[in-house]
């Protein structure tokens, strides 16, 4: 601890800030100037135990962006100096608009103690503030005071003396700023962390904060010390300004002042305080949120928007979506019409065509979700699911602010697991974010939606939407009781307060809807037309190679045409010029089919991909999975969209019926191995087993490689158990 101790008073114009200061210090002050700037600066002592403490009155301010003076004085000093503690004054009976400034002296990470001045003034206007409440969920220290009569200055000194003496470590306060800011914000600080850019003077998420409010002193300040760097950072906020004014018409510093009084309307909501908000904005969103956060109606009102989500979405993307299938159907009959027959003709069908064409002939219903989910994010309403959540959660072990990530990784339907498992940072507790980190991959990823739009269209075509309603509910229920075995066992601990920011209300553009949907499937058709094309090729050779030996080709060659020569030449001229008129040509046909499709399946169960798959049925048939469904399964590890290509091409090989062209639904409906038990059992499994190859490194990053083994051991192990528990109840009920 430093001999000479430096509190620093700081807060807005008329709290009171200099009234305590004369309060504190008395006659023992002095006024000078700070260099080169005409800006008063008060610097007095005050004894406390014996010692001299030194308190430095800064400029009244409203914030720490540097558009003022002394705003810019308020922050050299604290980030220059840095003195042992800052006392905070805070008019209790204008709390919200007192406690913006608090919020970025929390997001600095300075040692703070928040004094609560002029509780009388609040009294007498009917205002009640909890201190206790305010400090447990802001967590630092706040104590009431009446500066002018001294009311509580010496719970405030002892206050400021304990953090003051303790071992000081700034750590700064993460605030979410919706989808779009947060993903720039972590590219920003990313860049500022590996160039070192400023990092010796701010923590790198407030530099990152600062050009985009375009606080034009930090911008300078790196374009003298770093104009390299500082030229690739400008050009990327400029970037995000103008998409941000593309979609949501308002610029970076709006979002970020909206979601920090969000931040705080959630203080005062949550037993701290009554207030009114002083926009028309705010308090719109506050009588709106009477009803759509209100403990009865907000929950069912949730679940109705879910399920009216789902419902349109599936309802609407019918029709496009067998247009898609229908479209893929016909290039693979073009090529298989005009290529001769070939290891070529087998990887441009089964490999490209019915691997890649099943993953994108969903992309219809993709956008629409995409469209859907961009709807709830850009009005607001995801902040209020959040803020509902937080009460089942804590129930669960778990911190108010584990549902963003949740909803970010697919908790509504369409979201990403490494993007939630990155937002797990914003999480105070170790064991709180640990637990989160390891079930955020159970939520219904973007990547597993085609898998279970294909089955659940498959075989509950009349239920759509309520089935998939069901698999998300599933998903938070086995989410939720993953992790609260989790809190009781590897991470015991006492769950942390909670605050979520709750933006006002938007209403959303349709071109800022549009190209959220369109940026989102964008990716998405990225994705399938280069990782989900390469991992298909990849497990079309482990599906083709080595293929049979060359005698039993033979004996198998030799057997169709015992079968053809038994029938009339003339049968056989139908059958090779595929005009089909006899019974008897059809016969043939038929016969030939099925020894064609005896043959593809055994070169399949001989390759290598077969082999594996055949190797996992004697366990895998406990869960329902026969070892085409195991194939898909494995390749679900590298991509959790490959498992829809992996089954096209499994059952493309061999399975094909012979008078049409089938999607690949259909053929799993029709398969012997497939039924509704099968379908959910897999569908069970694909929810919650290990998560796809790029979320694993990224948990790894975010914890270590020993939780990164943990994740794809654990999840496998549960959700092959789970899955084996519905196969079996499901069968013995003759559900099947």
């Amino acid at each position: 601890m430093s001999s000479n101790i430096v509190i620093a008073l700081a807060g807005n114009p008329n709290a009171g800030k200099t009234t305590l200061f004369n309060r504190l210090t008395g006659a023992r002050q002095h006024v000078g100037n700070y260099p080169g700037i005409t800006v008063d600066r008060k610097e007095g002592l005050v004894n406390y135990r014996n010692i001299d403490l030194t308190i430095v009155d800064l400029p009244g301010t409203y914030s720490l962006t540097a558009y003022s003076v002394e705003e810019l004085v308020a922050r050299d000093f604290l980030v220059n100096e840095r003195p042992e503690v800052v006392i905070n004054i805070v008019d209790a009976s204008n709390l919200e608009r007192n406690l913006y400034l608090t919020t970025q002296f929390l997001e600095l990470g300075v040692p703070l103690v928040i004094a609560l001045n002029m509780i009388d003034v609040a009294k007498d206007r009917g205002i009640s503030v909890k201190a206790e409440q305010l400090e447990s969920l802001l967590g630092v220290p706040v104590v009431p005071i009446i500066a002018r009569s001294g009311q509580g200055t010496d719970e405030l000194l002892q206050r400021s003396y304990e953090i003051a003496s303790s071992p000081q470590t700034w750590e700064p306060l993460v605030i979410s700023y919706g989808d779009d800011l947060d993903a720039t914000i972590m590219h920003l600080v990313n860049d500022i962390e590996r160039d070192q850019f400023l990092t010796a003077t701010y923590p790198s998420r407030f530099t990152a904060l600062k050009y985009l409010e375009n606080d034009e002193q930090i911008v300078a300040k790196g374009r003298d010390e770093h104009p390299e760097i500082a030229e690739d950072m400008e050009n990327d906020v400029q970037q995000v300004s103008e998409h941000m004014v593309k979609t949501l018409d308002v610029y970076p510093e709006a979002i970020i002042a909206d979601h920090r009084y969000g931040f705080l309307k959630a203080i005062l909501r949550d037993g701290v305080v009554t207030h009114a908000f002083d926009t028309d904005r705010l308090y719109t969103s506050d009588r709106i949120d009477k009803v759509t956060t209100n403990r009865l109606m907000g929950p069912a009102i949730m679940l109705l928007v879910l399920f009216g989500l789902y419902h349109i979405t599936f309802s609407w993307s019918e029709l496009p979506v067998s247009w898609m299938e229908q479209l893929f159907a016909m290039m693979a009959d073009t090529v298989d019409r005009f290529m001769a027959e070939g290891p070529l003709k087998s990887l441009i069908i089964s490999g490209v065509i019915d691997g890649v064409g099943g993953v994108l002939g969903f992309v219809p219903l993709i956008m629409l979700m995409f469209f859907g989910i961009a709807i709830l994010e850009d009005s607001g309403y995801l902040a209020r699911v959040a803020y509902m959540m937080d009460r089942i959660f804590r129930t669960f072990g778990l911190h108010g602010s584990s549902v963003m990530p949740f909803i970010v990784s697919g908790g509504i339907a369409g979201g990403c697991a490494v993007p939630g498992v990155m937002a797990t940072r914003t999480l105070r507790s170790p064991k709180e974010r640990m637990a989160t980190l390891l079930t955020v991959p159970f939520m219904n990823c973007g990547a597993k939606i085609p898998v279970l739009a294909l089955l659940i269209g498959a075989f509950f075509t009349e239920q759509k939407a309520l089935f998939m309603f069901l698999f998300t509910m599933l998903a938070w229920v086995v989410a939720l009781f993953a992790a609260k075995f989790l809190r009781l066992t590897f991470l015991r601990g006492e769950p942390t307060p909670f605050v979520m920011e709750l933006p006002p209300y938007r209403f959303p553009t349709m071109r800022g809807l549009l190209i959220h949907t369109w940026e989102r499937t964008w990716q998405y058709i990225k994705k399938a037309g280069s990782v989900i094309l390469g991992i298909s090729v990849l497990l079309w050779a482990m599906m083709t190679y080595p293929g049979l030996p060359e005698e039993q080709l033979a004996s198998l060659a030799e057997e169709r045409n015992h079968l053809l020569q038994s029938y009339p030449v003339s049968v056989q001229q139908e059958l090779s010029t595929n005009i089909i008129v006899s019974e008897s040509a059809r016969t043939l046909q038929k016969r030939v089919a099925n020894l064609d499709k005896y043959q593809a399946e055994l070169e399949l169960k001989n390759s290598l991909a077969g082999r594996i798959g055949l190797s996992f049925e004697p366990v895998s048939q406990l869960a329902g999975f026969d070892w085409r469904t195991n194939i898909s399964l494995i390749g679900g590890f590298a991509a959790k969209e490959v498992i829809v290509s992996t089954l096209g091409i499994a059952y493309s090989m061999g399975e094909t019926d012979v008078e049409e062209a089938t999607s690949l639904g259909q053929r799993l409906k029709k398969s012997p191995n497939w039924n509704r038990v099968v379908a959910v059992s897999v569908l069970v499994f694909i929810m919650f087993y290990a998560p796809c190859f790029v979320t694993v490194i990224c948990i790894a990053r975010e914890s270590s490689w020993r939780w990164a083994a943990f994740s794809m051991g654990f999840n496998t192990l549960f959700a092959f158990g789970l899955a084996t528990l519905v196969y079996q109840v499901g069968m013995y009920m003759g559900l099947g």
